[in-house]
């Protein structure tokens, strides 16, 4: 008997409130797609891994599957069906045993896998593993709100993964399916074929929303807790450059002194993050000696900052940041600046702005200030 796995890791994760592949999410300081290859670095079976991923993500499953043998990494499609089926075109040949599991399931206990592939090397054609239904069901209709009882939730069970095939099999019904199916089971009772439930583990649940990660994080033993990180950077004004601000042009309006293009906003954002996640400040890392950042683009120092923290473990769950000067007036653009913030980021970004009452340097027009405020989750 030959096994492979297709471990499915193309989702998005918009729902996490992520910018990055759901599987690439972090939880407990290593990424969901991490924790599933962790514990199947301990099954006992040989077996091949096939990871599928989206497009732009290969190189990074492939270093965290590098302690494994026998892996192989594909690219996924805009459909589970279709990314299952990219996964199943790369089984080797003479693969006998295939399971397929969500790497959104990452708590998933291995006993679960040895009774998955145990049935169909029993002779099971499709095996699913199942947990009760607890709550009381109803049907309810979608538009009046209406409810009726006597819903038997006995004969209910909720489908988890790993889901196991005969792998000729499944592929023979992939290569004649047409349309999306939610799972493989359901494309092979769509073709006619027995599917049989074995016992699943309420530890397999899939993580889909923030509430899922932090339930993950608690069976995990992580610390749960936010970091946060506050930062304040100054720049005086220079009429000979452009303004650019909170990621924004300002035509018009004097421009900021620096040794890159002086977005305070932006800067202030960065020093945040980097101060909340313990590694260090702008200057650590963008110093005034490093050349190359001479009149950059301050938003390649948040790429920059925003790679180093999802290294560490860390999701960005929110930014505020405080604009405070006399000019630019910011109100007519701050939507526009929440934006290109926020799809930088990743995650929900406030502006707001303030002047000093003409008091101190902001006060007297001599150049602008901002203060930052980020909130981390994760690790």
């Amino acid at each position: 008997m030959s096994t492979a796995v297709i471990l499915v890791a193309a989702g998005s994760g918009l729902r996490l409130g992520s910018s990055r592949p759901k599987a690439f999410v972090p939880v407990a300081g290593k990424s969901l797609l991490q924790h599933s290859i962790d514990t199947l670095g301990h099954w006992d079976v040989p077996f091949t891994l096939v990871i599928v991923v989206p497009e732009g993500w290969v190189e990074p499953a492939r270093a965290a599957a590098a302690s494994l043998g026998h892996t192989l990494v594909v690219t996924g499609g805009a459909t589970r069906t279709q990314s299952v089926r990219n996964g199943l075109a790369a089984l080797p040949e003479g693969t006998t045993t295939v399971l397929i599991h969500d790497a959104a399931r990452p708590l998933m206990p291995l006993d679960v896998f040895d009774r998955v592939r145990d049935a169909v090397v029993a002779g099971a054609s499709a095996v699913i593993p199942c947990v009760a239904v607890v709550d009381t069901l109803v049907t309810r209709d979608p538009h009046s709100g209406r409810t009726e009882g006597g819903v038997d939730r006995e004969a209910l069970g909720a489908v988890q993964t790993p889901q196991g095939f005969d792998a000729a099999l499944l592929v023979a019904v992939y290569r004649q399916a047409v349309g999306d199916f939610t799972d493989d089971a359901a494309l092979m009772r769509d073709a006619g074929y027995e599917v049989t439930a074995i016992d699943g583990d309420p530890h397999g649940f899939k993580i889909t929303f923030v509430e899922d990660l932090q339930r993950a994080s608690a069976l995990l033993g992580a610390d749960t807790a936010p970091r946060v990180g506050t930062a304040l950077d100054v720049h005086a004004f220079d009429d000979t450059a452009p303004l650019r601000l909170a990621g924004l042009v300002w035509p018009g309006e004097k421009g900021l002194a620096g040794h890159s293009d002086g977005d305070v906003a932006v800067h202030a954002i960065v020093d945040a993050l980097l101060q909340a996640a313990s590694l260090g400040d702008l200057g650590t890392h963008f110093g005034t000696d490093r050349v190359e950042f001479q009149g950059a683009n301050s938003t390649v120092f948040l790429e920059h900052a925003l790679v180093l923290v999802r290294e560490a473990g860390f999701e960005v769950s929110s930014v505020g940041v405080q604009i405070i000067g006399n000019s630019p007036k910011v109100g007519p653009r701050r939507r526009e600046a929440e934006g290109v913030l926020a799809a930088l980021v990743g995650a929900p970004v406030a502006v707001s702005a303030t002047t000093s009452d003409a008091l101190g340097f902001t006060g007297r027009g001599e150049g602008i200030a901002a203060l930052a405020t980020v909130v981390l989750s994760g690790h």
